[in-house]
């Protein structure tokens, strides 16, 4: 399966679910996909930002102190090691 954002000629967009990339194109040039807000039947691939899965893990909260999170253990600033 595969997401896209679209958009009307009325600027609203929404997403649709399609199997692939040519169904998508398909249904788009039938006129099978409408705007869920106003109906309207022309619609095409809005600009979207891709996600992109680095690997990184997120970064720790910052710990009361405004540092970063302390390790097990305790905190250098309250006297843990």
């Amino acid at each position: 399966m595969i997401v896209y954002d679209l958009q009307c000629r009325n600027g609203h967009t929404f997403e649709e679910w399609f199997s692939s990339g040519a169904e998508s194109a398909e249904q788009m040039e039938a006129g099978a996909v409408a705007c869920p807000k106003c109906g309207d039947s022309h619609v095409a691939k809005a600009l979207s930002a891709p996600r992109i899965n680095s690997g990184a893990a997120a970064p720790q909260p910052a710990g009361p102190c405004g540092l970063p999170a302390c390790a097990p253990g305790g905190c250098a600033m309250m006297g843990g090691e």
